[in-house]
């Protein structure tokens, strides 16, 4: 996903893949997408694969809730119900935590998009973007809150493996403004800046929607796509 405002960008996909390979040597085993994990020293009804998705949990609800910074390893674990040292067995420390909660969601963000069926032409392909955009983040409040609020804490390798990732999602939106330009469908001067403001656009709404307010996710959907279509109309 995208930020108004940024730290400036590092390497591509390249140093994502460098990234991945330099964790795995290293014994980085916090595999968020399927939790294979060792196991951990046990306590009473403890195992592992039940204990790692909730220490994600956890520290996704308290990073969210009070800030990255302001957080221990000793209240995740608190909070998980283990003792500080176990959560060692799952994440080389909390800023392992921090970058998989937002690889997680980016890697979640993009293979959601590529299980959907693209529209043939431009316009009906930015209307899916928008509507895709806006329930899906909706969705996970904490996890949007926590990779925009918490990316500048990310060391620099870490940085560039997230940035890739939100590269490739942008990209996808780009793409289909290019499209649209070039079919006479959009208006764009810059489709990099364009592409930038739309996602942020659409990812503010959540920081008003409530559930349960004066407008349903659809009514919200339509009323920004119609946004969106005048801010890019030939």
């Amino acid at each position: 996903m995208a930020s108004e405002t940024r730290p400036r960008r590092s390497p591509g996909a390249p140093a994502a893949h460098r990234a991945s390979a330099r964790h795995a040597r290293a014994g980085f085993f916090l595999n968020v997408r399927s939790y294979n994990l060792p196991a951990m020293a046990r306590t009473t009804g403890s195992h592992s694969d039940i204990t790692g998705p909730r220490i994600m949990d956890a520290a996704r609800t308290l990073f969210a809730a009070q800030g990255y910074a302001a957080v221990s390893m000793r209240q995740i674990a608190a909070e998980v119900g283990v003792q500080a040292g176990a959560l060692y067995n799952y994440t080389p420390d909390k800023q392992g935590l921090l970058f998989a909660l937002l690889e997680d969601h980016m890697n979640e963000l993009l293979a959601a998009r590529a299980a959907r069926l693209c529209p043939p032409v431009p316009v009906a392909q930015l209307e899916d973007f928008t509507r895709f955009h806006i329930r899906f983040h909706l969705e996970r409040p904490d996890a949007v809150f926590i990779s925009y609020m918490e990316l500048r804490n990310l060391n620099p390798e870490n940085f560039a493996a997230i940035e890739a990732l939100r590269r490739c999602y942008e990209d996808q939106l780009e793409g289909i403004l290019r499209a649209g330009v070039a079919a006479g469908d959009f208006s764009v001067p810059d489709t990099k800046i364009a592409t930038l403001a739309v996602i942020a656009m659409l990812t503010g709404v959540n920081t008003w929607y409530r559930a349960g307010g004066r407008l349903s996710v659809a009514e919200v959907e339509t009323i920004y796509w119609t946004m969106v279509r005048k801010s890019v109309a030939a």
